[in-house]
């Protein structure tokens, strides 16, 4: 079992462009930067059997992490539970801690006169409705309460698609987990930006300077055309100790640089 997580992004509303995939964005960066290694993200409709099959998929892989976004809530298409349910082979059943997270929700709805009365209608009820076996997780910002499920050595997680909810779920609730699985490992990243040189003409040099440090990953990345060559190139690592890789990314970057400079570039940091 590695250090590696996944993500399933469910929602139509992705698939058609009309939503900007900002929570992968975000997780990615925020796994990332908590030791952990995001290996792939995935975007599945609001189909039951759909979620299900890209759920299978990523439990093939025997990652540490799933995690999904988008399907918890109370209409006909947040159908994230059902198609988890459906990949595990478990039933999909009320569950009581997380009725009562729904309850009290709507009773400080109640209080603060966003409501006017307190009912545990069907469309309620229904953000309840997990996975057997699923532990709920709070959710202090919205309705729906996260879901948490150990599987086969996989720890899955759904979490709401709204990003304010599904942000203050994970820092509550899945931070932890994240950091006493990366332990002391941590990302360390720099950039420096480069002028006057085509990123064909860099791709050599990256090659160079990742062989002579193989422990440095570089990637450039494009700002402007490339007749009007000006490129970010970042490098990162991910270790334990702070000091060595900030070494270590120096040391590369100050390889790759006079490259650069030997061949016409420009460096900007």
């Amino acid at each position: 079992m590695s250090k590696k997580a996944e993500m399933i992004c469910v929602g139509n509303e992705l698939l058609i462009g009309k939503i900007l995939n900002t929570n992968a964005q975000w997780l990615a960066r925020r796994v990332t930067s908590l030791g952990m290694t995001v290996n792939r993200i995935t975007v599945a409709s609001d189909d039951i059997c759909e979620i299900a099959k890209v759920v299978c998929e990523a439990i093939g892989r025997k990652p540490k992490f799933i995690i999904t976004t988008g399907g918890l809530g109370p209409t006909f298409d947040d159908k994230t539970l059902e198609g988890i349910a459906k990949a595990l082979d478990r039933k999909l059943e009320i569950n009581n801690k997380a009725l009562k997270m729904v309850k009290e929700k709507y009773e400080n709805y109640a209080a603060v006169g966003k409501l006017e009365k307190i009912e545990l209608t069907p469309p309620r009820v229904k953000m309840a409705r997990l996975p057997a076996r699923s532990k709920p997780l709070p959710n202090s910002v919205g309705t729906a309460p996260g879901v948490m499920i150990s599987y086969k050595g996989t720890i899955m997680v759904a979490l709401p698609g709204v990003p304010p909810e599904m942000e203050a779920i994970f820092e509550e609730s899945v931070v932890p987990l994240l950091k006493k699985e990366a332990g002391k490992l941590a990302f360390f990243e720099k950039s420096i930006f480069v002028d006057s040189i085509m990123e064909s003409s860099l791709a050599p040099l990256i090659d160079e300077a990742m062989h002579d440090n193989p422990y440095v990953y570089i990637k450039s990345h494009p700002k402007c055309r490339e007749e009007e060559p000006r490129l970010e190139v970042h490098f990162s690592t991910t270790m334990e100790n702070a000091k060595e890789a900030e070494e270590r990314l120096e040391k590369t970057v100050r390889q790759l640089s006079r490259l650069i400079l030997k061949s016409g570039g420009k460096i900007r940091r």
